[in-house]
């Protein structure tokens, strides 16, 4: 039923995004779990197809465990909603309202982004932290660089990194990485890929997910 449920769920999140443009999805088989992943970032336009100064992120993502049973190692379920508004003169600083929603309940933050993009490379980030009580401090970052390799293809390098720090001294702190390696033709990526996680406070457990990705641009 876990699976039924995984596959219906990484099929909304495909069909949902299906006629827009340019927004990317990937599939990552690891040798433990696999990973579809939606993500959508740009900026709002009005009704004159004109782009506004408010900036849109939107994410949702779908994990199965392999070693998944009826009671364990379920699918985890992750969306991602933020919106931010460019003033003048903070050259690509912004405040972001963020509302994220887990298997373990909806978080929701404010605090500062920071975005820079160019034709080959984006940097995204952002500072926030939990709007409830004993809150956690959020430090997101996401970077890609696409140089030309030749006139058909580039090479594909991305890195995130997700850092949770907890405002309780007794909180574990975790620490997320993923990391893509591959290349990139017309709107299709494709490679190596790790997903790595840090758990813990003094003493970590690690946990790490190695593979290939695929993405492709609609």
């Amino acid at each position: 039923m876990s699976t039924k449920l995984f596959l219906i769920t990484a099929f909304v999140l495909i069909a949902g995004i299906s006629k827009a443009q340019h927004v990317p999805i990937e599939v990552f088989g690891g040798d433990k779990r696999t990973t579809v992943d939606v993500l959508l970032a740009k900026y709002v336009r009005n009704k004159k197809e004109v782009a506004s100064k408010f900036f849109f992120f939107n994410r949702n993502r779908a994990t199965v465990d392999y070693k998944m049973t009826t009671t364990t190692n379920l699918p985890q379920f992750a969306f991602t909603e933020a919106i931010s508004y460019d003033f003048k003169g903070l050259h690509g600083f912004a405040p972001v309202a963020v509302v994220q929603l887990f298997n373990r309940g909806v978080y929701p933050r404010a605090g500062i982004r920071y975005l820079k993009i160019k034709s080959n490379f984006t940097f995204f980030g952002w500072t926030v932290i939990d709007l409830l009580k004993k809150p956690t401090v959020d430090v997101f970052v996401l970077t890609r660089y696409t140089p030309k390799l030749n006139s058909k293809w580039n090479l594909y390098t991305q890195a995130e990194l997700i850092n949770d720090f907890p405002t309780q001294h007794t909180a574990n702190m975790n620490f997320t990485q993923r990391l893509r390696l591959g290349l990139k033709t017309g709107l299709v990526s494709f490679g190596a890929a790790a997903d790595l996680n840090e758990t813990g406070r003094g003493n970590y457990t690690t946990i790490t997910n190695t593979g290939a990705f695929l993405r492709y641009e609609f």
